[in-house]
Protein backbone atom coordinates (compact mmCIF):
# COMPACT_ATOMS: atom_id res chain seq x y z
CA UNK A 1 0.00 0.00 0.00
CA UNK A 2 2.82 2.41 0.87
CA UNK A 3 4.54 1.71 -2.48
CA UNK A 4 1.33 2.46 -4.36
CA UNK A 5 0.88 5.67 -2.39
CA UNK A 6 4.50 6.67 -3.03
CA UNK A 7 4.00 6.35 -6.77
CA UNK A 8 1.39 9.12 -6.60
CA UNK A 9 3.54 11.63 -4.68
CA UNK A 10 4.72 14.58 -6.85
CA UNK A 11 8.29 15.86 -6.86
CA UNK A 12 7.31 19.28 -5.58
CA UNK A 13 8.13 21.18 -2.35
CA UNK A 14 5.98 20.40 0.65
CA UNK A 15 5.61 18.77 4.05
CA UNK A 16 5.03 15.14 5.00
CA UNK A 17 3.53 13.57 8.14
CA UNK A 18 4.53 10.05 9.20
CA UNK A 19 1.96 7.96 11.15
CA UNK A 20 2.19 4.83 13.29
CA UNK A 21 -0.28 1.93 13.46
CA UNK A 22 -2.65 3.97 15.67
CA UNK A 23 -2.79 6.78 13.13
CA UNK A 24 -0.77 9.02 15.46
CA UNK A 25 1.60 11.46 13.74
CA UNK A 26 5.11 10.56 14.89
CA UNK A 27 7.21 12.79 12.63
CA UNK A 28 6.82 15.92 10.50
CA UNK A 29 9.37 16.92 7.87
CA UNK A 30 9.73 19.06 4.75
CA UNK A 31 11.38 18.51 1.40
CA UNK A 32 12.20 20.34 -1.83
CA UNK A 33 11.13 17.20 -3.70
CA UNK A 34 8.55 15.23 -1.73
CA UNK A 35 8.70 12.02 -3.77
CA UNK A 36 12.48 11.68 -3.52
CA UNK A 37 12.51 12.39 0.21
CA UNK A 38 9.63 10.05 1.10
CA UNK A 39 11.07 7.25 -1.05
CA UNK A 40 14.39 7.50 0.81
CA UNK A 41 12.72 6.31 4.03
CA UNK A 42 11.63 3.03 2.40
CA UNK A 43 14.77 2.01 0.55
CA UNK A 44 18.25 1.03 1.73
CA UNK A 45 19.25 0.54 5.35
CA UNK A 46 18.98 3.03 8.19
CA UNK A 47 20.66 3.34 11.57
CA UNK A 48 19.92 4.90 14.95
CA UNK A 49 16.78 6.97 15.41
CA UNK A 50 15.97 6.93 11.67
CA UNK A 51 15.79 3.13 11.74
CA UNK A 52 13.46 3.25 14.75
CA UNK A 53 11.27 5.86 13.06
CA UNK A 54 11.04 3.80 9.85
CA UNK A 55 10.12 0.66 11.82
CA UNK A 56 7.06 2.47 13.23
CA UNK A 57 5.79 4.06 10.00
CA UNK A 58 2.52 2.55 8.78
CA UNK A 59 1.16 5.44 6.74
CA UNK A 60 1.95 8.99 5.66
CA UNK A 61 0.29 12.17 4.43
CA UNK A 62 1.77 15.06 2.50
CA UNK A 63 0.93 18.67 1.68
CA UNK A 64 2.23 20.33 -1.49
CA UNK A 65 3.10 24.02 -1.19
CA UNK A 66 4.18 26.74 -3.58
CA UNK A 67 7.64 27.57 -2.21
CA UNK A 68 10.37 26.46 0.20
CA UNK A 69 9.46 29.28 2.60
CA UNK A 70 5.87 28.05 2.72
CA UNK A 71 7.09 24.51 3.46
CA UNK A 72 9.28 25.79 6.32
CA UNK A 73 6.39 27.75 7.87
CA UNK A 74 3.96 24.86 7.42
CA UNK A 75 6.44 22.35 8.90
CA UNK A 76 6.94 24.44 12.03
CA UNK A 77 3.18 24.95 12.45
CA UNK A 78 2.48 21.23 12.03
CA UNK A 79 5.13 20.37 14.63
CA UNK A 80 3.52 22.80 17.09
CA UNK A 81 0.07 21.37 16.37
CA UNK A 82 0.84 17.64 16.60
CA UNK A 83 3.94 17.57 18.86
CA UNK A 84 5.24 14.43 17.10
CA UNK A 85 7.28 11.88 19.01
CA UNK A 86 10.41 12.02 16.86
CA UNK A 87 10.38 15.81 16.53
CA UNK A 88 10.30 16.07 20.33
CA UNK A 89 13.67 14.29 20.39
CA UNK A 90 15.11 17.32 18.58
CA UNK A 91 13.59 19.90 20.91
CA UNK A 92 15.98 22.21 22.74
CA UNK A 93 14.49 23.52 25.99
CA UNK A 94 16.82 26.38 26.79
CA UNK A 95 16.26 29.48 28.88
CA UNK A 96 18.56 32.40 29.45
CA UNK A 97 18.28 35.41 31.73
CA UNK A 98 18.30 38.94 30.30
CA UNK A 99 18.87 42.31 31.97
CA UNK A 100 16.22 44.97 31.45
CA UNK A 101 16.46 48.66 32.24
CA UNK A 102 12.78 49.35 32.87
CA UNK A 103 11.06 52.05 30.87
CA UNK A 104 9.73 53.97 33.90
CA UNK A 105 10.12 57.59 34.93
CA UNK A 106 12.66 56.34 37.49
CA UNK A 107 14.06 53.13 35.94
CA UNK A 108 15.23 49.95 37.70
CA UNK A 109 17.56 47.18 36.60
CA UNK A 110 15.78 43.81 36.63
CA UNK A 111 16.52 40.25 35.52
CA UNK A 112 13.90 38.82 33.14
CA UNK A 113 13.48 35.37 31.57
CA UNK A 114 10.10 35.47 29.85
CA UNK A 115 10.96 37.32 26.65
CA UNK A 116 9.97 36.63 23.06
CA UNK A 117 10.77 37.90 19.60
CA UNK A 118 7.53 39.95 19.40
CA UNK A 119 8.24 41.91 22.58
CA UNK A 120 8.31 45.69 22.37
CA UNK A 121 11.05 47.93 23.86
CA UNK A 122 13.76 45.38 23.04
CA UNK A 123 16.30 48.22 22.98
CA UNK A 124 16.30 48.19 26.80
CA UNK A 125 16.75 44.40 27.15
CA UNK A 126 20.29 42.98 27.08
CA UNK A 127 21.65 39.47 26.94
CA UNK A 128 21.37 36.56 26.91
CA UNK A 129 23.69 36.07 29.87
CA UNK A 130 25.55 32.80 30.60
CA UNK A 131 23.47 32.15 33.70
CA UNK A 132 21.45 33.99 36.30
CA UNK A 133 24.56 34.47 38.49
CA UNK A 134 26.34 36.37 35.71
CA UNK A 135 23.26 38.53 35.18
CA UNK A 136 22.94 39.23 38.91
CA UNK A 137 26.64 40.12 39.18
CA UNK A 138 26.23 42.66 36.38
CA UNK A 139 23.08 44.15 37.96
CA UNK A 140 24.77 44.33 41.39
CA UNK A 141 27.84 45.96 39.84
CA UNK A 142 25.77 48.69 38.17
CA UNK A 143 23.62 49.20 41.26
CA UNK A 144 26.78 49.79 43.33
CA UNK A 145 28.14 52.33 40.86
CA UNK A 146 24.91 54.13 39.96
CA UNK A 147 22.29 55.25 42.53
CA UNK A 148 19.29 53.67 40.80
CA UNK A 149 15.90 52.94 42.32
CA UNK A 150 15.98 49.48 43.96
CA UNK A 151 12.42 49.11 45.28
CA UNK A 152 9.41 47.99 43.21
CA UNK A 153 7.03 50.42 44.93
CA UNK A 154 7.90 53.71 46.58
CA UNK A 155 8.33 53.60 50.35
CA UNK A 156 7.19 56.30 52.79
CA UNK A 157 10.75 57.05 53.82
CA UNK A 158 14.25 56.46 52.39
CA UNK A 159 15.54 52.90 52.82
CA UNK A 160 19.02 51.54 53.60
CA UNK A 161 20.22 51.97 49.98
CA UNK A 162 19.72 55.74 50.32
CA UNK A 163 21.79 55.89 53.51
CA UNK A 164 24.70 53.94 51.96
CA UNK A 165 24.69 56.11 48.83
CA UNK A 166 23.24 53.54 46.38
CA UNK A 167 19.91 55.34 45.83
CA UNK A 168 18.98 59.02 45.52
CA UNK A 169 15.84 58.59 47.64
CA UNK A 170 13.38 58.96 44.78
CA UNK A 171 10.51 58.17 47.17
CA UNK A 172 10.94 61.46 49.09
CA UNK A 173 13.36 63.60 47.03
CA UNK A 174 12.72 65.43 43.78
CA UNK A 175 15.53 64.24 41.51
CA UNK A 176 15.95 66.26 38.26
CA UNK A 177 15.02 64.38 35.09
CA UNK A 178 18.33 65.40 33.50
CA UNK A 179 20.22 63.58 36.27
CA UNK A 180 18.11 60.45 35.79
CA UNK A 181 18.60 60.56 32.00
CA UNK A 182 22.36 60.88 32.48
CA UNK A 183 22.38 57.74 34.67
CA UNK A 184 20.31 55.91 32.07
CA UNK A 185 22.61 56.81 29.18
CA UNK A 186 25.75 55.66 31.00
CA UNK A 187 24.13 52.35 32.03
CA UNK A 188 22.83 51.73 28.49
CA UNK A 189 26.29 52.40 27.04
CA UNK A 190 27.80 49.85 29.41
CA UNK A 191 25.18 47.20 28.61
CA UNK A 192 25.76 47.80 24.88
CA UNK A 193 29.45 47.04 25.31
CA UNK A 194 31.04 50.46 25.96
CA UNK A 195 32.52 50.29 29.47
CA UNK A 196 34.53 53.54 29.22
CA UNK A 197 32.03 55.64 31.25
CA UNK A 198 31.87 53.07 34.03
CA UNK A 199 35.64 52.66 34.17
CA UNK A 200 36.15 56.46 34.21
CA UNK A 201 33.64 56.83 37.04
CA UNK A 202 35.30 54.06 39.06
CA UNK A 203 38.75 55.59 38.58
CA UNK A 204 37.50 59.05 39.58
CA UNK A 205 35.91 57.65 42.75
CA UNK A 206 39.02 55.55 43.44
CA UNK A 207 41.39 58.57 43.33
CA UNK A 208 38.93 60.64 45.36
CA UNK A 209 38.82 57.93 48.06
CA UNK A 210 42.62 57.70 48.09
CA UNK A 211 42.91 61.50 48.34
CA UNK A 212 40.62 61.41 51.39
CA UNK A 213 42.80 58.64 52.93
CA UNK A 214 39.93 56.12 52.56
CA UNK A 215 42.34 53.42 51.37
CA UNK A 216 39.98 50.52 52.04
CA UNK A 217 37.37 52.04 49.70
CA UNK A 218 40.08 52.86 47.13
CA UNK A 219 41.29 49.23 47.16
CA UNK A 220 37.74 47.95 46.71
CA UNK A 221 37.23 50.24 43.69
CA UNK A 222 40.57 49.20 42.17
CA UNK A 223 39.57 45.51 42.42
CA UNK A 224 36.24 46.35 40.81
CA UNK A 225 37.99 48.16 37.91
CA UNK A 226 40.44 45.28 37.41
CA UNK A 227 37.57 42.76 37.41
CA UNK A 228 35.76 44.66 34.63
CA UNK A 229 38.91 45.07 32.54
CA UNK A 230 39.87 41.38 32.79
CA UNK A 231 36.33 40.29 31.96
CA UNK A 232 36.18 42.54 28.88
CA UNK A 233 39.64 41.44 27.74
CA UNK A 234 38.72 37.74 27.95
CA UNK A 235 35.53 38.18 25.95
CA UNK A 236 36.80 40.52 23.22
CA UNK A 237 36.66 39.29 19.62
CA UNK A 238 38.23 40.90 16.57
CA UNK A 239 35.10 42.66 15.29
CA UNK A 240 35.26 46.44 15.10
CA UNK A 241 31.54 47.15 15.50
CA UNK A 242 29.08 46.48 18.30
CA UNK A 243 26.29 44.90 16.20
CA UNK A 244 24.56 42.09 18.07
CA UNK A 245 25.15 38.78 16.25
CA UNK A 246 24.48 35.10 16.73
CA UNK A 247 26.96 32.73 15.08
CA UNK A 248 25.80 29.16 14.36
CA UNK A 249 28.05 26.19 13.67
CA UNK A 250 27.37 22.45 13.41
CA UNK A 251 29.08 19.07 13.17
CA UNK A 252 27.71 15.63 12.26
CA UNK A 253 29.10 12.24 13.31
CA UNK A 254 27.96 8.82 14.60
CA UNK A 255 24.32 9.60 13.78
CA UNK A 256 24.20 12.81 15.84
CA UNK A 257 23.99 16.51 15.03
CA UNK A 258 25.95 18.86 17.29
CA UNK A 259 24.95 22.56 17.24
CA UNK A 260 26.96 25.46 18.66
CA UNK A 261 25.80 29.09 18.99
CA UNK A 262 27.92 32.12 19.94
CA UNK A 263 26.05 35.16 21.25
CA UNK A 264 28.15 38.21 20.29
CA UNK A 265 27.03 41.44 21.95
CA UNK A 266 28.97 44.70 21.98
CA UNK A 267 31.93 43.05 20.21
CA UNK A 268 32.18 40.35 22.92
CA UNK A 269 31.23 36.68 23.02
CA UNK A 270 28.74 37.01 25.84
CA UNK A 271 27.76 33.34 25.95
CA UNK A 272 27.72 30.17 23.92
CA UNK A 273 25.06 27.49 23.71
CA UNK A 274 25.45 23.87 22.61
CA UNK A 275 22.97 21.11 21.85
CA UNK A 276 23.32 17.55 20.53
CA UNK A 277 20.49 15.63 18.84
CA UNK A 278 20.00 12.31 17.06
CA UNK A 279 20.03 12.87 13.31
CA UNK A 280 16.76 11.79 11.64
CA UNK A 281 16.28 14.05 8.61
CA UNK A 282 18.78 15.42 6.08
CA UNK A 283 21.47 17.49 7.78
CA UNK A 284 20.57 20.84 6.20
CA UNK A 285 16.89 20.38 7.04
CA UNK A 286 17.73 19.65 10.67
CA UNK A 287 20.03 22.68 10.95
CA UNK A 288 17.51 25.05 9.35
CA UNK A 289 14.71 23.71 11.57
CA UNK A 290 16.87 24.11 14.68
CA UNK A 291 17.70 27.74 13.91
CA UNK A 292 14.07 28.52 13.00
CA UNK A 293 12.79 27.21 16.34
CA UNK A 294 15.69 28.61 18.38
CA UNK A 295 14.05 32.03 18.77
CA UNK A 296 10.48 30.89 19.36
CA UNK A 297 10.65 31.09 23.14
CA UNK A 298 12.66 33.24 25.53
CA UNK A 299 15.52 34.03 23.13
CA UNK A 300 15.55 37.46 21.46
CA UNK A 301 16.91 37.53 17.90
CA UNK A 302 20.01 39.67 17.24
CA UNK A 303 20.50 42.25 14.50
CA UNK A 304 22.08 39.61 12.27
CA UNK A 305 22.84 35.87 12.16
CA UNK A 306 25.88 34.14 10.65
CA UNK A 307 25.79 30.50 9.52
CA UNK A 308 27.94 28.02 7.55
CA UNK A 309 27.20 27.41 3.87
CA UNK A 310 23.59 26.12 3.84
CA UNK A 311 20.75 26.03 1.34
CA UNK A 312 17.44 27.48 2.49
CA UNK A 313 19.03 30.51 4.20
CA UNK A 314 16.88 33.04 2.30
CA UNK A 315 13.65 31.35 3.41
CA UNK A 316 14.94 31.16 6.99
CA UNK A 317 15.89 34.85 6.97
CA UNK A 318 12.44 35.79 5.69
CA UNK A 319 10.77 33.63 8.35
CA UNK A 320 12.81 35.07 11.24
CA UNK A 321 12.78 38.60 9.80
CA UNK A 322 16.52 38.84 10.56
CA UNK A 323 19.36 39.18 8.00
CA UNK A 324 21.34 35.92 7.73
CA UNK A 325 24.84 35.86 6.21
CA UNK A 326 27.19 33.10 5.06
CA UNK A 327 30.65 34.68 5.51
CA UNK A 328 33.24 33.40 3.02
CA UNK A 329 36.43 35.05 4.35
CA UNK A 330 37.89 37.21 7.09
CA UNK A 331 37.12 37.46 10.80
CA UNK A 332 33.44 36.52 10.43
CA UNK A 333 34.34 33.33 8.55
CA UNK A 334 36.78 32.48 11.35
CA UNK A 335 33.97 32.90 13.89
CA UNK A 336 31.71 30.49 11.98
CA UNK A 337 34.59 28.00 11.68
CA UNK A 338 35.25 28.35 15.40
CA UNK A 339 31.56 27.61 16.14
CA UNK A 340 31.77 24.47 13.95
CA UNK A 341 34.99 23.37 15.67
CA UNK A 342 33.39 23.82 19.08
CA UNK A 343 30.41 21.75 17.89
CA UNK A 344 32.83 18.96 16.92
CA UNK A 345 34.64 19.13 20.27
CA UNK A 346 31.33 19.05 22.19
CA UNK A 347 30.13 15.96 20.32
CA UNK A 348 33.41 14.10 20.80
CA UNK A 349 33.47 14.96 24.52
CA UNK A 350 29.84 14.09 25.22
CA UNK A 351 29.22 11.17 22.87
CA UNK A 352 29.92 8.49 25.48
CA UNK A 353 27.66 10.24 28.02
CA UNK A 354 24.89 10.58 25.44
CA UNK A 355 25.06 6.88 24.60
CA UNK A 356 24.97 5.95 28.29
CA UNK A 357 21.99 8.24 28.89
CA UNK A 358 20.13 6.67 25.96
CA UNK A 359 20.78 3.19 27.33
CA UNK A 360 19.41 4.28 30.72
CA UNK A 361 16.29 5.94 29.31
CA UNK A 362 15.21 4.87 25.83
CA UNK A 363 17.02 1.52 26.10
CA UNK A 364 15.44 0.76 29.48
CA UNK A 365 12.06 1.88 28.16
CA UNK A 366 12.42 -0.58 25.25
CA UNK A 367 13.38 -3.36 27.69
CA UNK A 368 10.27 -2.68 29.79
CA UNK A 369 8.15 -2.74 26.62
CA UNK A 370 9.54 -6.18 25.71
CA UNK A 371 9.05 -7.62 29.21
CA UNK A 372 5.41 -6.51 29.30
CA UNK A 373 4.76 -7.60 25.66
CA UNK A 374 3.53 -4.13 24.66
CA UNK A 375 3.29 -2.96 21.05
CA UNK A 376 4.46 0.52 22.01
CA UNK A 377 5.51 2.37 25.15
CA UNK A 378 5.74 6.07 24.44
CA UNK A 379 3.87 7.40 27.48
CA UNK A 380 3.82 6.09 31.07
CA UNK A 381 1.68 7.60 33.86
CA UNK A 382 2.61 6.84 37.49
CA UNK A 383 0.56 7.41 40.65
CA UNK A 384 1.42 7.69 44.34
CA UNK A 385 -0.59 8.61 47.46
CA UNK A 386 0.30 10.51 50.61
CA UNK A 387 -1.52 11.41 53.84
CA UNK A 388 -0.87 12.10 57.49
CA UNK A 389 -3.03 9.79 59.63
CA UNK A 390 -5.70 10.21 56.95
CA UNK A 391 -5.38 14.02 56.89
CA UNK A 392 -4.24 16.12 53.91
CA UNK A 393 -4.99 13.14 51.67
CA UNK A 394 -3.48 13.60 48.20
CA UNK A 395 -2.41 11.69 45.12
CA UNK A 396 0.14 12.69 42.51
CA UNK A 397 0.67 11.67 38.90
CA UNK A 398 3.89 12.05 36.92
CA UNK A 399 4.39 11.31 33.23
CA UNK A 400 7.38 9.85 31.40
CA UNK A 401 7.42 10.27 27.62
CA UNK A 402 9.97 8.41 25.52
CA UNK A 403 11.95 7.52 28.63
CA UNK A 404 12.12 11.02 30.14
CA UNK A 405 9.92 13.03 32.55
CA UNK A 406 7.36 15.35 30.96
CA UNK A 407 6.82 17.83 33.79
CA UNK A 408 4.14 19.86 32.00
CA UNK A 409 1.92 16.78 32.15
CA UNK A 410 2.22 16.22 35.92
CA UNK A 411 -1.05 16.40 37.87
CA UNK A 412 -2.08 16.78 41.54
CA UNK A 413 -5.24 15.38 43.12
CA UNK A 414 -6.60 16.66 46.42
CA UNK A 415 -8.68 13.73 47.62
CA UNK A 416 -12.21 14.59 48.73
CA UNK A 417 -12.26 12.33 51.83
CA UNK A 418 -9.75 12.73 54.68
CA UNK A 419 -9.41 9.07 55.51
CA UNK A 420 -6.46 6.71 55.80
CA UNK A 421 -7.58 4.55 52.88
CA UNK A 422 -4.98 3.95 50.14
CA UNK A 423 -7.41 1.97 48.02
CA UNK A 424 -10.07 4.69 48.22
CA UNK A 425 -7.48 7.34 47.38
CA UNK A 426 -6.25 5.36 44.38
CA UNK A 427 -9.82 4.75 43.21
CA UNK A 428 -10.66 8.47 43.27
CA UNK A 429 -7.41 9.58 41.60
CA UNK A 430 -7.65 7.01 38.79
CA UNK A 431 -11.32 7.76 38.15
CA UNK A 432 -10.83 11.54 38.08
CA UNK A 433 -7.80 11.26 35.77
CA UNK A 434 -9.24 8.89 33.17
CA UNK A 435 -12.77 10.27 33.20
CA UNK A 436 -11.09 13.56 32.22
CA UNK A 437 -9.03 11.77 29.55
CA UNK A 438 -12.24 10.37 28.05
CA UNK A 439 -14.23 13.59 28.38
CA UNK A 440 -11.57 15.91 26.91
CA UNK A 441 -10.07 13.38 24.44
CA UNK A 442 -6.63 13.66 26.03
CA UNK A 443 -3.65 11.50 25.09
CA UNK A 444 -3.90 8.06 26.68
CA UNK A 445 -0.91 6.40 28.31
CA UNK A 446 0.46 3.11 27.04
CA UNK A 447 1.07 1.97 30.63
CA UNK A 448 -0.04 2.93 34.15
CA UNK A 449 2.27 2.25 37.10
CA UNK A 450 0.96 2.43 40.69
CA UNK A 451 3.38 2.68 43.57
CA UNK A 452 1.83 -0.21 45.46
CA UNK A 453 0.91 -3.88 45.48
CA UNK A 454 -1.90 -6.16 44.39
CA UNK A 455 -4.71 -4.20 46.06
CA UNK A 456 -3.91 -0.90 44.37
CA UNK A 457 -3.40 -2.59 40.98
CA UNK A 458 -6.80 -4.28 41.22
CA UNK A 459 -8.51 -1.03 42.24
CA UNK A 460 -6.99 0.80 39.26
CA UNK A 461 -7.99 -1.97 36.87
CA UNK A 462 -11.57 -1.99 38.21
CA UNK A 463 -11.94 1.75 37.64
CA UNK A 464 -10.52 1.55 34.11
CA UNK A 465 -12.85 -1.35 33.29
CA UNK A 466 -15.84 0.66 34.53
CA UNK A 467 -14.79 3.47 32.14
CA UNK A 468 -14.40 1.01 29.26
CA UNK A 469 -10.65 1.68 28.93
CA UNK A 470 -8.07 -1.02 28.19
CA UNK A 471 -4.78 0.31 29.58
CA UNK A 472 -2.21 -2.06 31.17
CA UNK A 473 -1.65 -1.47 34.91
CA UNK A 474 1.43 -2.70 36.78
CA UNK A 475 2.79 -2.15 40.27
CA UNK A 476 6.19 -1.77 41.90
CA UNK A 477 6.88 -3.99 44.90
CA UNK A 478 9.44 -2.89 47.49
CA UNK A 479 11.72 -5.01 49.67
CA UNK A 480 12.36 -4.66 53.41
CA UNK A 481 14.73 -1.75 52.73
CA UNK A 482 11.98 0.19 50.90
CA UNK A 483 13.78 -0.26 47.56
CA UNK A 484 12.16 -1.38 44.30
CA UNK A 485 12.62 -5.14 44.00
CA UNK A 486 9.90 -6.62 41.77
CA UNK A 487 7.49 -5.65 39.02
CA UNK A 488 3.89 -6.87 39.42
CA UNK A 489 2.24 -7.39 36.04
CA UNK A 490 -0.14 -9.39 33.85
CA UNK A 491 -3.46 -11.02 34.74
CA UNK A 492 -3.32 -13.04 36.91
CA UNK A 493 -0.54 -11.04 38.57
CA UNK A 494 2.95 -12.43 38.61
CA UNK A 495 6.15 -11.08 40.19
CA UNK A 496 8.97 -10.21 37.79
CA UNK A 497 12.44 -9.99 39.31
CA UNK A 498 14.56 -6.98 38.33
CA UNK A 499 18.35 -7.08 38.31
CA UNK A 500 19.45 -4.25 40.60
CA UNK A 501 22.48 -3.64 38.39
CA UNK A 502 20.39 -3.21 35.23
CA UNK A 503 19.35 -0.02 33.44
CA UNK A 504 15.73 -1.13 33.85
CA UNK A 505 16.09 -1.10 37.64
CA UNK A 506 17.61 2.39 37.50
CA UNK A 507 14.77 3.52 35.21
CA UNK A 508 11.97 2.16 37.44
CA UNK A 509 13.62 3.51 40.58
CA UNK A 510 13.97 6.93 38.99
CA UNK A 511 10.28 6.95 38.05
CA UNK A 512 9.30 5.77 41.54
CA UNK A 513 11.41 8.50 43.19
CA UNK A 514 9.95 11.12 40.86
CA UNK A 515 6.30 10.34 41.62
CA UNK A 516 7.02 9.94 45.35
CA UNK A 517 8.85 13.27 45.65
CA UNK A 518 6.23 15.08 43.56
CA UNK A 519 3.38 13.74 45.71
CA UNK A 520 5.14 14.37 49.03
CA UNK A 521 5.93 17.94 47.97
CA UNK A 522 2.26 18.58 47.19
CA UNK A 523 1.25 16.98 50.48
CA UNK A 524 3.68 19.22 52.39
CA UNK A 525 2.37 22.29 50.54
CA UNK A 526 -1.19 21.53 51.66
CA UNK A 527 -0.06 20.66 55.16
CA UNK A 528 1.93 23.89 55.45
CA UNK A 529 -1.10 25.86 54.35
CA UNK A 530 -3.21 23.96 56.86
CA UNK A 531 -0.69 24.69 59.61
CA UNK A 532 -1.57 28.34 59.33
CA UNK A 533 -5.09 27.44 60.36
CA UNK A 534 -3.72 24.92 62.87
CA UNK A 535 -2.67 21.31 62.51
CA UNK A 536 -4.57 20.71 65.73
CA UNK A 537 -7.79 20.63 63.71
CA UNK A 538 -6.67 17.30 62.27
CA UNK A 539 -6.04 15.42 65.54
CA UNK A 540 -8.85 13.25 66.89
CA UNK A 541 -10.08 14.39 70.29
CA UNK A 542 -9.03 18.05 70.01
CA UNK A 543 -11.88 20.51 69.65
CA UNK A 544 -11.95 24.30 69.80
CA UNK A 545 -11.65 24.45 73.59
CA UNK A 546 -8.62 22.15 73.85
CA UNK A 547 -6.99 23.81 70.82
CA UNK A 548 -7.22 27.22 72.53
CA UNK A 549 -5.75 25.77 75.74
CA UNK A 550 -2.78 24.29 73.87
CA UNK A 551 -2.10 27.44 71.85
CA UNK A 552 -2.34 29.61 74.96
CA UNK A 553 0.20 27.45 76.80
CA UNK A 554 2.63 26.62 73.94
CA UNK A 555 1.93 29.45 71.43
CA UNK A 556 3.07 27.48 68.36
CA UNK A 557 3.22 23.97 66.92
CA UNK A 558 7.04 24.19 66.86
CA UNK A 559 7.03 24.32 70.68
CA UNK A 560 4.44 21.56 70.84
CA UNK A 561 6.83 19.25 68.95
CA UNK A 562 9.34 19.42 71.83
CA UNK A 563 6.79 18.45 74.50
CA UNK A 564 6.57 14.90 75.86
CA UNK A 565 3.39 12.82 76.00
CA UNK A 566 3.41 13.09 79.80
CA UNK A 567 3.46 16.89 79.70
CA UNK A 568 0.72 16.97 77.06
CA UNK A 569 -1.27 14.72 79.41
CA UNK A 570 -1.56 17.65 81.84
CA UNK A 571 -3.87 19.36 79.32
CA UNK A 572 -5.29 16.41 77.36
CA UNK A 573 -6.59 12.92 78.05
CA UNK A 574 -3.80 10.33 77.73
CA UNK A 575 -4.97 8.84 74.40
CA UNK A 576 -5.50 12.28 72.83
CA UNK A 577 -2.05 13.37 74.06
CA UNK A 578 -0.56 10.28 72.42
CA UNK A 579 -2.45 11.01 69.16
CA UNK A 580 -1.12 14.57 69.09
CA UNK A 581 2.44 13.49 69.86
CA UNK A 582 2.37 10.83 67.10
CA UNK A 583 0.87 13.31 64.63
CA UNK A 584 3.61 15.89 65.25
CA UNK A 585 6.38 13.27 65.08
CA UNK A 586 5.03 12.02 61.77
CA UNK A 587 5.09 15.57 60.40
CA UNK A 588 8.79 15.88 61.25
CA UNK A 589 9.67 12.53 59.67
CA UNK A 590 8.14 13.53 56.33
CA UNK A 591 10.15 16.70 55.97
Amino acid sequence: MLKEKLSLVPNKPGCYLMKNEDGTIIYVGKAKKLKNRLSSYFRGTHTGKTARLVSEIRDFEYVVVGSEKESLVLELNLIKKYDPKYNILLRDDKRYPYIELTNESVPRLTIVRNVNRKRKNQTRIFGPYPNVTAARNTVNLLNRIYPLRKCRTYQKKPCLYYHIGQCLGYCTNQVPNTQIKELEEEILRFLRGDASSVLNKIETDMYEASKNLNFERAKELKELRDYIQITLQKQKVEINDTTSRDVFGYYVDKGYLSMQVFFIRGGKILERHSAIFPLIDEVENEVIRYIATFYEKDILPPKEIMVPNLSGVEELSSYLEVPIFIPLRGVKKKLVDMACKNAEIALNEKFELIQRDEERTIGANEELKEILHLDKLDRIELFDNSNLFGSYNVSGMVVFKHGKPSKNDYRKFKISVDKNDDYGTMREAIYRRYFRVLKDHLERPDLIIVDGGTGQINVAREVLESLGMQIPVVGLKKDNHHATSKLLAFDPLIEIDIDKRSNLFYYLERMQDEVHNFTIHYHQQLRSKGALESVLDHVDGIGEKRKKQLLKKYHSTSKLKTVSVAELGEVLPQQVAQNLHDFLQEMDQEK
